[in-house]
């Protein structure tokens, strides 16, 4: 197996370790998990997504490997099996891989220790990037998940509950020394913008005060493909909410510094990312 290869055969680049968190629970934090790390496989990265949530897990589903998974991480801790067994590997792209915190509905949380121990072992495999999709929000089981991240992606909704629940998910994060902390504004409706009947990203931006990484539009192809166990960035034809998450990625390991105009028809990728939001943002 590939992740089991030194990383001295590859250089010694490091690994980022990522947490995407929400405050709010319902937001999309799952799916932004689900597509930024297929992106990010399909752009070549080495990637493994975590399913931090002990109880609730539901990244297997929306990738479609629910029914591959045999062990998880608690097996690994307790000395069952191999960390690479627990690994679910995704058939559509051989660099990107799944681990869960939890097989069963568990109740009670893996310590941190336990999670530092689980991302140094991983840092010793060919990983480029580590994504933890985090608990919604801030108490003990979102607190081990984040100990061993160094960056994180705030996922909010241009609402005024889930801006709040994001600003302290934030405070939490910045406390526990993650600085590095990057925004994406997920459900955007430019016509609910227009009419001033929803926030523009901007005023998100401002009111949360974080780095802007993408907003992604509202799309009913979003639940259809997750429905199906299909992130929506592995279709043929992208929408433009597939457009936005590829974007984010590339934004993420420094090939552009574009955000998609949401207000501008498009024919192809390179025209869908061309300048900043419009309307969007004022």
């Amino acid at each position: 197996m590939e992740a089991t290869q030194g990383r001295a055969e590859r250089g010694k680049t490091e690994t980022r370790v990522i947490v995407v968190a929400s405050g709010k629970g319902g937001v999309g934090k799952t799916t932004i998990t689900a597509n930024l790390g297929m992106s990010l496989a399909r752009l070549g990265k080495q990637v493994i997504l975590i399913d931090a949530d002990v109880g609730l897990r539901n990244l297997d589903l929306l990738l479609g490997l629910e029914r591959r998974m045999i062990f998880s991480a608690t097996e690994v801790f307790a000395g069952e099996c191999l960390l690479e067994q627990a690994f679910v590997r995704d058939k559509r792209l051989e660099n990107l891989y799944l681990l869960a915190l939890s097989r069963t509905r568990q109740r009670y949380n893996v310590s941190q220790q336990n999670m530092d121990l689980l991302i140094d072992s991983l840092k010793d495999r060919c990983f480029d990037y580590v994504l933890i999709d985090a608990p919604a929000g801030i108490d003990t089981g979102f607190l081990n998940a984040i100990t061993s991240a160094t960056e994180a992606i705030i996922v909010t909704n241009p609402e005024i509950t889930a801006l709040r629940d994001a600003d302290r998910a934030a405070g939490v994060l910045e406390a526990t020394g993650i600085y590095k902390i990057s925004l994406i504004v997920n459900r955007v409706r430019v016509d609910m913008i227009k009419s001033n009947d929803m926030m523009s990203v901007r005023d998100v931006q401002e009111m949360v005060g974080l780095p802007l990484l993408a907003a992604i539009p509202e799309d009913r192809n979003v639940i259809i493909a997750t429905n199906r166990g299909q992130p929506i960035v592995l279709r043929k034809n992208l929408s433009i909410s597939g457009i936005a998450f590829e974007n984010a990625a590339r934004r993420l390991i420094g090939e552009t510094d574009t955000i998609i105009n949401l207000n501008k028809p498009y024919k192809n990728w390179f025209g869908a990312v061309k300048g900043f939001v419009g309307n969007l943002f004022f």
